[in-house]
């Protein structure tokens, strides 16, 4: 636990400060494989983008998007959960060539480019949203959903979990989930605790909510900067990304990507490694927890 203390420190409350410059390299835009919808091509072709795009316009990240190897098989994720709490896992166990690219909060800055760059470069997220976040800015976060994002759970008001009350633990985790599957018509799978910050009974009262996971990170990315929270500094296979819903998240999607490409790993949707698809229900749709038939 000291280990998982030290690296929390690195998280939520990241604020380190450093500067991106342009790169002159350009390479062609990405197009791994995911499993979850995109949006439909217009039926009408795109003009040509610039040579030359203004520095930092989307078409500037776009062109600055490395090229990735053929995304892996999306496993079969058949076994039910196991009853009690949920692991709290750092690194997804998995060994094939992936890494996930997580947003948190949701409060602070919501870059109009973002959905577009998801979109276009086909980036696999999973954003762990505060629910009063997601109340105010739905339409933003539904943009990224329509285009693969997945919302998962992040408390209501982002608190340092360890050593709360039962009662507290479960109006911050359970309230936030009820909350958002209001908004986004599901209930979130996945839950990451504020900081990091969590002990016995968070993971108990995560289950009770729903999670079938707490989510650490072995990295953090905050203006383009990549920093690694174990001794090896390079990506391994399973590896979580974290980074905010802040001003430089442009910087930030770009630079995870880099830094997944320089270790020859492919971003991958977390859900899709971690929690299988909901059983179906005598109609054939499957059922979603905690909501009533």
């Amino acid at each position: 636990m000291a280990f998982v203390a030290l690296l929390a420190l690195s998280g939520c409350a990241t604020n380190a400060k450093a500067s991106t410059q342009p790169t002159p390299a350009q390479t062609p835009v990405v197009t791994p494989s995911w499993s979850s919808p995109s949006a439909s091509p217009s039926p009408t072709a795109s003009p040509a983008k610039p040579t030359h795009p203004a520095y930092k316009s989307l078409d500037w990240y776009l062109a600055r998007v490395p090229e990735f190897p053929p995304a892996p098989p999306v496993p079969e994720l058949t076994e039910a959960p196991a009853a009690g709490t949920p692991p709290f896992w750092l690194r997804v166990p998995t060994d094939q060539k992936v890494a996930f690219i997580t947003i948190d909060d949701g409060a602070l800055a919501r870059p109009a480019d973002v959905p577009a760059f998801i979109r276009e470069a086909h980036i696999p997220v999973t954003m762990f949203l505060n629910s009063p976040a997601a109340t105010e800015h739905t339409d933003y976060f539904k943009q990224i959903e329509a285009v693969g994002g997945v919302v998962e759970n992040h408390t209501i008001n982002h608190p340092s979990l360890r050593g709360m009350s039962y009662a507290a633990q479960h109006h911050e985790i359970c309230g936030s989930a009820d909350k958002l599957q209001q908004l986004f018509g599901k209930r979130a799978t996945l839950f990451r605790p504020p900081f990091g910050d969590h002990d016995d009974t968070t993971l108990a009262v995560a289950h009770e909510c729903g999670a079938k996971a707490v989510l650490y990170w072995s990295a953090t990315v905050n203006e383009g900067i990549v920093r690694y929270q174990t001794p090896i500094k390079l990506l391994q296979p399973g590896d979580v990304l974290l980074m905010h819903f802040r001003p430089a998240l442009m910087d930030d999607l770009l630079g995870a990507l880099k830094a997944i490409h320089k270790a020859g790993l492919t971003p991958a949707l977390l859900e899709d490694y971690v929690t299988p698809p909901p059983p179906p229900t005598a109609d054939g749709e499957p059922l979603l927890p905690g909501v009533p038939r």
